[in-house]
């Protein structure tokens, strides 16, 4: 099995790069990030502040969160319910923020996300997955860019799906939450020692999908086992 952790802030480009690079080697693509969205659009619908732990910890027995794979992608449920779609609304994404820094939470979902690189190769983004998901991951990638610059992406993002959000409103809860994930006493986000750092500030899409899969290539060219990066 190979395994490739990728993290990052929120708004890098985590998803769609990692998802674009899964499909091309063939490998498994896991969204941690969609994990605890679910957990706190959970908390948001049972009235629990996400950042409450005794609340939220009295959740964790009754709520089951998984992961589906197919032809359409990844898709994510809450106890058999498909909420894909409703944990990208904005206000989740603060949510997952919250949520994530507590410690029962990041213990809860610990074990879910490691069976999948047990299980087979993955490509697996979130932001602590080289430093405490997957720390003998083969290849780690630290993801960023300015806050400015994934604002503007987010931005763009949200207006495509139809939400009414000012650019500035996106950045100063984009800022919240770097702060948030920076700080946490659990799992906080910061490059692993032995990550390689991409910067993606001002790039494309395909710009940044270009350098990470050169990245890539090096490593699995290193690998005795072949993989096709065509």
């Amino acid at each position: 099995m190979v395994s490739i952790a990728i993290d990052g802030p929120s708004g890098a480009g985590k998803s769609t790069l990692s998802r674009r690079l899964a499909e091309t080697l063939g490998f498994l693509y896991v969204d941690t990030g969609a994990l605890y969205r679910a957990l706190g659009l959970y908390a948001l619908r049972r009235g629990v502040s996400p950042s409450d732990p005794r609340g939220v910890q009295e959740l964790l027995p009754g709520v089951g969160v998984s992961l589906a794979h197919g032809p359409g992608g990844q898709r994510v449920f809450v106890n058999g319910e498909d909420v894909t779609d409703a944990i990208r609304a904005h206000d989740v994404s603060g949510a997952a923020s919250d949520i994530s820094a507590l410690p029962a939470v990041r213990a809860y979902l610990l074990d879910t996300q490691r069976a999948f690189a047990r299980a087979q190769s993955v490509v697996m983004d979130g932001r602590d997955i080289g430093t405490v998901v997957l720390p003998d991951a083969d290849l780690k990638i630290f993801l960023t860019a300015t806050p400015e610059d994934r604002a503007r992406r987010r931005h763009r993002e949200l207006l495509d799906k139809g939400a009414c959000i000012d650019y500035e409103t996106v950045l100063r809860d984009l800022k919240v939450r770097d702060r948030n994930d920076e700080m946490r006493a659990a799992a906080p986000l910061r490059p692993a020692p032995d990550a390689v750092v991409l910067d993606t500030t001002g790039n494309a899409f395909e710009m940044s999908y270009k350098l990470l899969l050169g990245v890539v290539k090096g490593k699995l060219a290193s690998c005795s086992t072949e993989y096709s990066t065509e």
